[in-house]
């Protein structure tokens, strides 16, 4: 794991270079014209070919768009027809802000996919003593209570925690409407999510999983 000082030196230096670059793309949408589905936050091994991925990170990883998700995303009005993040949004500081800005890219009948830690399941696993439900990473923790500490906040890179009924309600108010909530690798709009995605979601457990995952469409 990145230190958080070095992370924070990062941000502070090249943030207002990633907003321009955004802001470019928005006015600009080359890359549309390839692609109207966007996937944020590959990271170092998730790329997505034929989608356009959009990341922070330009030392160990190539996004197809260098933009900073904490802010205003680098499409269009309407330009999208599907948003893909996995493990992003639990790091992201107003996530009313960016799922609004979500439905904002895309076009009526566009549809997201978001994943991210199970709360419900984690509060589950915490109250059911189901010790190892949860991993030893970032910090070895023999205890119930240190590794629930540990999924839910990272050491500090999580802001948030994901629960159905908090994601239900920031997609409804942003808008959204048939929000579903499915097992990893399982969709509602398989013309859309495909085996691709489905490769980048590991289950560890089908029936109490540790990611919850999330679809909604624009009306």
């Amino acid at each position: 794991m990145v230190p958080r000082s070095l992370r924070r030196a990062y941000y502070a230096v090249l943030a207002p270079l990633m907003r321009a670059n955004a802001v470019r793309h928005r006015l600009l949408p080359l890359l549309a014209r390839r692609s109207r589905r966007a996937h944020l936050g590959p990271g170092q091994n998730n790329y997505l070919a034929g989608w356009i991925n959009v990341d922070a990170n330009l030392v160990t990883c190539r996004p197809d768009i260098w933009a900073d998700l904490r802010f205003k995303l680098p499409f269009p009005d309407m330009s999208l027809d599907a948003i893909y993040s996995h493990h992003v949004i639990e790091h992201l500081p107003n996530l009313d802000a960016h799922f609004r800005d979500m439905f904002r890219c895309l076009r009526p009948g566009g549809v997201i996919r978001v994943g991210g830690p199970h709360g419900d399941n984690a509060i589950q696993a915490l109250i059911s003593g189901k010790l190892d439900w949860f991993g030893e990473w970032p910090t070895k923790r023999k205890s119930l209570g240190g590794r629930f500490e540990n999924f839910i906040f990272c050491k500090g890179e999580h802001v948030t925690i994901l629960t159905a009924s908090f994601l239900e309600e920031l997609s409804r108010d942003a808008g959204f409407v048939d929000v579903t909530f499915l097992p990893p690798k399982k969709t509602a709009h398989p013309q859309v999510f495909d085996e691709e995605v489905f490769d980048r979601e590991p289950v560890s457990d089908s029936d109490f999983p540790n990611t919850i995952i999330m679809e909604a469409r624009r009306p």
